[in-house]
């Protein structure tokens, strides 16, 4: 079996499931080539188990201080690009396409007839999950960018949908010895300057903050730090809390090794605003609208880790492709949650839209 894994590179959090998944697709000694779109190619970093992979333009949000800049991201979406790049990829060497929401090689695959088979917290959206109200459209649009046959989604509980738990590093994961008072930070989208204005005078505590336009230095109790997956992986190990953006792998990561979470939802990103919700709901982790120092504090002061031990999720899922994908997602994904000792259940949650399902197939 040949696959074109296609891989949305707008996030590391998308990479860094797909390093996961790279890893149990070769033990399993299936041929796989990586397409990523959504960031310049000398943006990206620790690429090399993806071999000889291809970019593309793709798509991309444009932000500025922590919120989506919505006409300047219209702005520079070249729709005849993206379009030119669908229909210049050829499929017929592959067996499967794998898609986590990545648009290239979802919609090239629709209309090659190519069989696309969608891992993403993304497709989590078509079911009856936490979600803020915004309107309707807004997920159904979520959910129609990168269109796929088979839509597997990933999420912190399954909400009674056959959803799977999120796909963890485990090889990170092993005991390590914790640093007292360690904050990791992670707010790619937020000013270097403003985070070193608003973390300072929190002086109990050391804060490592990794940040794509940073370069190593220590202001006080704030060393800052460029981006580099094995640092920024003994680093998250060796913190006790994490205060991050609302998005889906690094707060995962953090659950799965027990850490004090503080999100910040990218404002105006649907997804973000509603996996705040949600773990609010599921009781894994405080959320803030904006930056506030006085609710750091007290976050710090009192809030507990929640520890969820999540199974292989990217061994199952390649064995189950492996395996000619015959189990029932449902089946596959009662199996997963059984393994997980950490099973939280919600609280009340909005599912305004939530009716609003989406298929299972795409039929469009």
């Amino acid at each position: 079996m040949r696959i074109l894994y296609g891989v949305q590179g707008t996030g590391n959090g998308h990479i860094s499931r797909a390093h996961v998944m790279a890893q149990e697709l070769s033990r399993a000694n299936i041929e796989v080539d990586f397409l990523f779109s959504g960031r310049a190619k000398d943006k990206y970093f620790a690429m090399q188990p993806f071999g000889d992979y291809a970019t593309r333009q793709g798509f991309t949000f444009v932000t500025s201080n922590g919120r989506i800049q919505w006409l300047q991201t219209l702005r520079q979406l070249n729709l005849r690009q993206l379009n030119a790049d669908i229909n210049a990829l050829d499929l017929r060497h592959y067996d499967l396409v794998l898609n986590d929401y990545e648009p290239i090689t979802a919609h090239a695959a629709k209309r090659q007839k190519v069989p696309c088979v969608g891992i993403s917290h993304q497709n989590a959206f078509r079911y009856a999950v936490p979600k803020l109200p915004y309107r309707g459209v807004n997920f159904a649009v979520m959910n129609r960018l990168a269109p796929v046959d088979v839509a597997i989604g990933l999420h912190w509980h399954n909400f009674g949908a056959p959803i799977l738990p999120p796909i963890i590093d485990h090889q990170h994961t092993a005991a390590t010895t914790v640093v007292k008072n360690q904050v990791l930070v992670y707010l790619p989208f937020e000013n270097c300057a403003g985070l070193s204005h608003l973390l300072n005078p929190l002086d109990d505590y050391r804060f490592i903050i990794y940040h794509p336009d940073a370069t190593a230095q220590t202001v006080a109790n704030c060393q800052f730090k460029p981006p580099s997956r094995e640092g920024f992986a003994a680093d998250l190990a060796a913190s006790e809390s994490v205060f991050c953006n609302a998005g889906f792998e690094l707060p995962s990561e953090a659950l799965a090794q027990g850490k004090r979470l503080l999100v910040k939802p990218v404002s105006g990103q649907i997804e973000q605003g509603s996996n705040a919700l949600a773990l609010e709901a599921l009781d894994l982790a405080w959320s803030c609208q904006r930056l506030d120092r006085n609710l750091i504090r007290e976050w710090l002061e009192t809030a507990v880790g929640q520890r969820c031990n999540y199974p292989n999720v990217a061994a199952a899922i390649v064995a189950w492709l492996d395996d000619g994908r015959r189990e029932p997602l449902q089946s596959l994904s009662k199996r997963l949650w059984a393994m997980s000792s950490s099973d939280p259940v919600p609280t009340s949650y909005s599912t305004q839209f939530s009716a609003m399902l989406m298929p299972m197939t795409d039929a469009f």
